[in-house]
Formats: structure tokens, sequence, C-alpha cells
């Protein structure tokens, strides 16, 4: 088990052998197409069909984690990962690449659910069989995974190109990831913790918060991936750029993308999640904006150095907020698949809205569109985030109201008012003060004296 208010490593590592697929999903469609008999469609065809497998495994499997076992999905979401990109990136045949992707793609997906279910349950209480375990902060551990995917992917990008030529290696990467992060599975547990109350097993709780959360997800990840699968041509055929100068870009892009990911672990729950996903997104439809309507290297590498450095922030929060919505980890599964979707169908869409109407329009329309969904994810965020009962309620480390705190140490819940709950108006009882007896006293043969 893992140590109390401590990064739950094997999670962390868990959580980035499933993202690292998508990360290096450009550079594994470009080389599909430059190493394979496919075009430039058809690659992309494959890659939107590794997301959506990865996507299908979350919404199959987001229910079933705690039944299953976690340390048994674990490990074989982490052995599809390496039969399938492994076997993938060994043959040249287009029939076995494309089954290949598909099935590592469902065992990214399954991975990634096993660490969103985990993670979610590491904000719920305890269970009474382990008082102290699984005791730690579910936004820490997911900025902590984006951290390191966001290394490895960094470090993949600069040291695939000088390995040479083929379709195999950012394949093979994610394959030996997957090898890798094997071993730590033995420290994951058979089943999901979950808080000690199992009569909403049948019923996701935040039904309308998560279905709205999930919906605008979908339409997020499109506007961030339309952009993503487009740069490259907007450095080249816009902003009139080199190979190797937008090469530097992207890489520059990357470094600040850890940035933003340790800015978000440091500034915590300190602003809450209303501010970071609101405010958040609409500075990320600005730099999609920008980056799309550049023509120069300064313009572009703004836009995109500032949208790399925004988007693992908000993400980290995104995160967050789909966990807290269930301790079990089902919202945060099945808000995760649905940005798979907007994953997959991301470059589609992209280079459809550049082709018909050209770059800026294209960043016109999806700024729009993010700062559309920008207004329900934090309607969302603000009203599952709760409020101290009173003004002055104290908080714990971690920023949860004492009310909360209470009810995790075995309170009765019927004695502690919902969180957020209106707070009861105070009421003068009159108390009418009894009559006293007046006191007489008697002398020692009995007769009253007064």
């Amino acid at each position: 088990m893992f140590a109390p208010r401590t990064t739950p490593w094997p999670l962390v590592a868990l959580f980035t052998a499933g993202y690292l697929a998508p990360y290096l999903l450009p550079t594994t469609v470009g080389r599909l197409d430059s190493d394979l008999p496919l075009s430039a469609t058809q690659a992309g065809a494959v890659g939107s069909a590794l997301l959506l497998s990865s996507a299908a495994a979350g919404f199959v499997l987001a229910s079933r984690v705690e039944r299953i076992g976690a340390r048994t999905l674990a490990r074989l979401g982490l052995a599809l990962a390496l039969l399938g990109y492994g076997g993938a990136a060994l043959t040249t045949a287009v029939p076995a690449v494309v089954a290949g992707a598909i099935v590592g793609g469902f065992g990214s997906g399954t991975a990634t659910t096993v660490a969103a279910t985990l993670i979610a349950g590491l904000g719920a209480p305890p269970a009474r069989a382990e008082p102290r375990a699984w005791r730690s902060d579910p936004h820490r551990a997911s900025t902590a995974g984006l951290l390191t995917v966001s290394a490895l992917a960094g470090a993949v990008y600069l040291t695939v190109p000088h390995l040479g030529p083929g379709h195999g290696l950012p394949l093979a990467a994610i394959a030996l990831t997957a090898l890798a992060v094997w071993p730590l599975t033995g420290s994951l547990p058979t089943g999901t913790p979950v808080a000690p109350a199992r009569h909403d097993k049948a019923r996701l709780p935040h039904a309308r918060s998560g279905l709205l959360l999930a919906a605008a997800m979908v339409c997020w990840s499109l506007a961030q991936n339309s952009l993503w699968g487009v740069s490259g041509r907007i450095g080249l055929e816009q902003a009139h750029l080199g190979e190797a100068t937008v090469g530097v870009v992207f890489a520059v892009a990357l470094g600040a993308g850890l940035t933003g990911v340790l800015a978000a672990g440091a500034l915590g729950a300190r602003l809450g999640r209303a501010i970071p996903i609101g405010g958040g997104t609409v500075l990320i439809a600005a730099c999609i904006a920008l980056s799309a309507s550049a023509t120069d290297l300064g313009s572009f590498a703004a836009g995109e150095i500032a949208w790399n450095t925004l988007y693992p922030v908000v993400l980290s929060y995104l995160i967050g907020l789909a966990a807290s919505l269930d301790p079990r980890g089902r919202w945060a599964v099945l808000v995760g698949s649905a940005s798979s979707l907007g994953t997959a169908a991301g470059p589609l869409t992209g280079s459809v809205l550049s082709a018909q109407a050209g770059f800026p329009a294209m960043g016109a329309v999806l700024g729009a569109g993010l700062l559309v969904i920008a207004l329900p994810m934090t309607a969302v965020a603000l009203h599952t985030g709760g409020r101290p009962l009173l003004p002055g309620a104290i908080r714990r480390r971690g920023g949860h109201p004492a009310a909360l705190v209470a009810a995790a140490t075995g309170t009765p819940t019927g004695a502690i008012p919902e969180i957020g709950a209106p707070e009861q108006p105070v009421v003068e009882i009159p108390v009418e003060t009894p009559a006293v007896p007046t006191q007489r006293a008697y002398d020692k043969a009995g007769s009253e004296v007064f």
C-alpha cells in the first residue's frame, strides 16, 4: 500500500503508461505514412482507431475495476499494450500494424482506466479495513502523472529522430514503457478502496454534472487536438518556417508544458477548480487563435508555447474535478474516455476546417467553441465544489471543511449538515427561571424563627 499523504508512484507510472500513446500520436501517425504504404488520411485513421479503442476500454471497464480487481486489470492492460504496440513495431504488414494499434490502444485505455479509478479513490475516506491507506490528494497524483508523461514524451520526441526512420520506434517506446511499469503493479490493491457506504452502487452520483462535464470534455479535447494535428502545417505553410525550426518550437513547447504541470502542482487547490478551469480555457482559446493565425516565427512560437503551458494545467484540474464527482472513480474514467473521443476526432476536424476555411478561420472557430464550453465546465466546478458551513470554519490541510473531517472520522452523518447547505439562523429561545423557595430558619426546638 501507499504511505499516507505521499505521491502514489505506482499509480503515476500506470497513468504514464496509459497516456503515453496519445502524447506520441503526432510522431506515430507521421511515421506510419512515411514508412508504410499509407496515405496521410489513412495513417490518421489508424491513429483515430487507436484512440477510439482506448476510449472503448474506458467505457467498458468504468464500473468493473472494483469487481475484477485493479491489479488484474492493470496487468492485463499493460500486457495488451506490450503485445499490441510491440507487434506493430516489429512488422511492416499494414493489417498487422492496424490490429496491433487497436489492441495496444485497448491496453492503454485499460491502464488509464485503472489509474483514473484509483486516483479518484485517493480522496475518499479510507475503508475500515485500511484505516490509513490511500489517504492522499487526487490532484497531486494526476499532476505528477501529467508531469511524468510529459517528460517521457518530450524525451521520445528528442531521441527518436536521431535513431533513424521507421514507424516502429515510437510504438516500441510505448511497449517498453508498459514493460517497465509491469513490476510496479504488485503494490496495487486487488480491489478499489471505496467509502464504507455501499447503497449507491447502482447509481452514479452527480449524474447531471457528470454528463455535462463529459459532453464538454469531448468538445474541449477536440479543440485541443484539432490544433495539435495541424500545427506542423501551420508552421511550414503559413509561417514559412523550416522543418528544423518547427521541431525546435515543438521541443520548447513540450518543455513549457512541464513548467505548466509544475505550476499546477504548486498551485494545488488554493484557487479551487472553477478559476483554473474557466479562466484557463479562455486563455487557451486566445492561444489557439494566435497560433492558427501566425505568419512568422514570433507569433507561431508564442501561440504554441503558451498553449502547451496552459493545456496540462487545465487538464489536471479537469481530471481532479471528474475524480471528485465519484469516490469510486467511475466519472473519472467516463470523462477520460469522452476526452479520448474528442482526441480521436481532433486531427480530422482540424484538417477539414483548415482545408475549407483556412487556418485563421479554423482558429477562430475553435476558440469560439472553447469560450462556449468554458461556461458549463465552470458551472460544474462551482456546483460540486461546495463551501464551508460557516465563514470561519476550520479547514484541515488540503482545504476540507471541518464538518467533512468530522464526517470522515465516524460521526453519524445525520448529525453533520451537508457541505454547502444554507446556514441555519440563530434563534433565541427564552428560558423561564424557576421560582426559588423561600428559605426559613428554625431553632433547636423546631419553632420557626423567621
